[in-house]
């Protein structure tokens, strides 16, 4: 940007050039968010080792939007399965959101070698849980069904409450969990411990 107060200087020793943050990424530069931290100009900046190129039409497995036909600082490919290709930000957002403890091709499912090489090529990979585990954002996926089904409800407390055990227990489907019964609101012995729904 020609302005001053640059702070990060190309890694390698016999290149004296300096950037700002937001300038380095713009410009094409690669900074590794890993030990030792070092930042490289686009002249020095590491690329992948992976010798090959996309087949005509290829599309990014995160955006499905196509990327270049030809690897450049913008496109990446999983070195792993070398199938899937990736724009560079797409990949980077996908990092973010996922994080160190999920990220994975979205293709073979490779994690070592896929995020080994992401920080190699200067991919922020933050090391926590995924953004989707964020205040319990699926809590209720762990919710267990909790009401009879039955046309005609018996139980003189309601759909919603059961007991331990006896004819007002409440039996869950067996295949799908999705509805449930009190033993006498469907006829069943009080021995029955399993009990399909209908649809099933």
């Amino acid at each position: 940007c020609g302005q001053s107060g640059a702070t990060i200087m190309c890694s390698v020793p016999e290149c004296d050039r300096w950037f700002h943050l937001p300038c380095a990424k713009e410009g094409g530069c690669v900074n590794l968010y890993v030990t030792p931290f070092s930042s490289f100009c686009p002249e020095h900046r590491p690329e992948q080792e992976v010798e090959v190129t996309p087949e005509p039409d290829t599309i990014c497995s995160i955006c499905l939007e196509p990327v270049e036909d030809r690897m450049t600082f913008t496109t990446l490919v999983c070195p792993m399965c070398i199938r899937a290709w990736f724009h560079r930000d797409c990949i980077q957002g996908q990092a973010m959101s996922a994080g160190l403890l999920c990220l994975k091709c979205p293709l073979c499912r490779d994690s070592e070698t896929f995020l080994v090489d992401l920080f190699l090529l200067g991919i922020r990979i933050p090391f926590r849980l995924p953004t989707w585990e964020d205040n319990d954002a699926f809590a209720e996926l762990g919710v267990r069904h909790g009401q009879c089904n039955a046309r005609d409800c018996l139980y003189p407390g309601g759909r919603e409450e059961a007991e331990e055990e006896g004819p007002w227990q409440l039996l869950l489907c067996s295949s799908c969990a999705a509805e449930g019964t009190h033993r006498r609101c469907s006829g069943l012995r009080n021995s029955t411990d399993r009990w399909e729904c209908d649809t099933c």
